[in-house]
């Protein structure tokens, strides 16, 4: 496709998903709402992570969504059940978005989130309605597909409640769900049939198929060429690499229309890193314990082996594909969203052949999810290779797991 078409389908994308969706909740202070629909005491922020995968060519590709061991708390509910997601496939995998609630007194609110061309997985506290029904997924060849419709998810009655002593449910304290409770945010109270449930923040996380705004492409240089497919200015980017116990990142500001970066000097940290980006967030308008609460949730995540863009989505954009109503509205309303492009780089092609040559599982799991997608294009370039990968892959996990890599 051109660049230009796929400018184009990107906005005419967008422009649909408003159209069907309707656009995020509108400002209290617009022409014709009534002021009972208001509460202009109370503000909500939110962050989440739209997590794609780019080929060489720079175009996005589909992948498991599940990929590895569930990470959430056994209390989180999951649409038809915990192993649902294991073969679902997407191109967009929506990671951890969750709403924060502050307000000076009581208060309750009714919210909902559609998502453009996707489902919900997995949410808590208890939602009032999820869409759609299950049954309208079909199963063919041990994958699940859906049919051009939207998702959604609801909560009827929340009340935030910032007097109220916190008891939250329990876990797995490894759970990188836990770190997003360490924020200033009011508990939330939910009541269902079984009881009350209280959580810090709504958590809902799903998948779709929807085109992301941007792409990302190796260069024959070593260059990776970002460019802007949509309308609106992407706030900022980041380049990222790890190889190993070195890692590196390019702060490349905000992108119009294209940009090529030069990969980055692997001779920085993972502190540094933390606190730009945290500053990053905090600029775009995240209070700073949201900015270290979303870092953290993410750390071992984002600065995991291989080559990924870290782009703060466009809100325009967020609007479009997940729009999000609360009822009474809000004085105001934050969203950020990082976008997470992992890249399919040479340079990872050439790790993951060497480590299965040499049958080495422990650098191989460290490519986990994004396994598959690199192999799928390792095969493509050379398809008479394809049964010779997958022997040496069966090879590979034939071999214990050491404990540390090998020195």
């Amino acid at each position: 496709m051109a660049r230009v078409g796929v400018r184009s389908f990107v906005l005419s994308f967008s422009l649909a998903c408003l159209a069907v969706s309707g656009s995020a909740a509108p400002h209290p202070k617009s022409p014709g709402r009534a002021a009972s629909s208001a509460n202009d005491d109370l503000t909500v922020h939110e962050w989440g992570t739209f997590t794609s995968i780019a080929n060489r060519d720079g175009e996005t590709v589909k992948w498991n969504a599940l990929g590895g061991v569930d990470d959430l708390p056994e209390f989180v509910e999951h649409l038809n059940g915990a192993n649902f997601k294991a073969g679902l496939q997407g191109t967009i995998r929506m990671e951890t978005p969750v709403l924060y609630f502050y307000s000076p007194g009581e208060t309750t609110v009714s919210v909902r989130v559609a998502f453009t061309n996707g489902i919900i997985t997995e949410w808590y506290p208890h939602a009032s309605h999820v869409e759609p029904d299950p049954r309208k997924f079909v199963r063919e060849n041990a994958l699940f597909h859906w049919w051009h419709s939207n998702g959604a998810i609801a909560w009827d009655s929340v009340s935030v409640e910032p007097g109220v002593a916190a008891h939250f449910p329990a876990g797995d304290s490894e759970s990188r769900y836990f770190a997003a409770r360490e924020t200033a945010a009011a508990p939330l109270v939910v009541n269902t049939r079984s009881g009350t449930q209280q959580e810090k923040f709504l958590f809902y996380r799903g998948v779709s198929v929807f085109p992301v705004p941007v792409s990302a492409q190796s260069t024959a240089d070593g260059k990776v060429l970002v460019r802007n497919l949509g309308q609106e200015q992407i706030p900022s980017v980041i380049l990222f690499e790890r190889r190993g116990d070195k890692l590196g990142y390019r702060l490349a500001g905000s992108l119009e229309s294209e940009a090529s970066l030069d990969p980055p000097e692997l001779t920085s940290t993972v502190e540094s890193l933390r606190r730009d980006l945290e500053a990053v967030l905090i600029a775009q308008g995240l209070f700073p314990d949201e900015a270290r609460a979303m870092v953290e949730t993410w750390r071992t995540s984002w600065f995991e082996e291989g080559s990924r863009l870290l782009y703060i989505v466009p809100r325009a954009f967020v609007d479009a594909v997940l729009p999000l109503s609360i009822t009474p509205a809000p004085a105001q309303t934050v969203r950020i969203f990082v976008g997470r492009m992992e890249l399919i780089t040479p340079v990872s092609e050439r790790a993951v052949e060497e480590a299965l040559a040499s049958h080495d599982r422990y650098t191989i799991n460290k490519y986990g999810r994004f396994l598959e997608p690199v192999l799928d294009q390792l095969k493509a370039e050379d398809p008479a290779r394809a049964a010779l990968l997958d022997k040496e892959l069966q090879g590979t996990y034939s071999v214990p797991l050491p404990e540390s890599p090998a020195k």
